[in-house]
């Protein structure tokens, strides 16, 4: 069976599908999985930490930090960074009074 001058452009475009597909598929499952979202751990006795962070969509975020006793909900990644306000001490997840 005689090759025609197609072939190989054929095989280039087949293999680069397959390797976009590979690319975004783990891409995906590192989505699925939580690997993209960086969680540095807070350390007993330090005075500032990440407690949680909630991707709102591609480039915003809210982060909830940890400030010695008082926790404050920042959202990051629009045009400026802007501090929502600042929650009442007391538990995680305890309703204010």
């Amino acid at each position: 069976m005689p090759q025609t001058a197609f072939a190989p452009v054929l095989t280039a475009v087949a293999a680069l599908a397959a390797v976009l597909a590979l690319i975004w598929g783990a891409a995906y499952l590192a989505r699925v999985w939580g690997l993209g979202v960086r969680r540095p751990v807070g350390r007993a006795g330090r005075a500032l930490c990440i407690e949680d962070a909630l991707a709102l969509d591609q480039r915003r975020r809210l982060v909830l930090v940890r400030c010695g006793e008082r926790r404050v909900l920042l959202l990051t990644g629009g045009g400026a960074d802007l501090v929502v306000g600042w929650l009442p001490s007391g538990q995680a997840g305890e309703p204010a009074p």
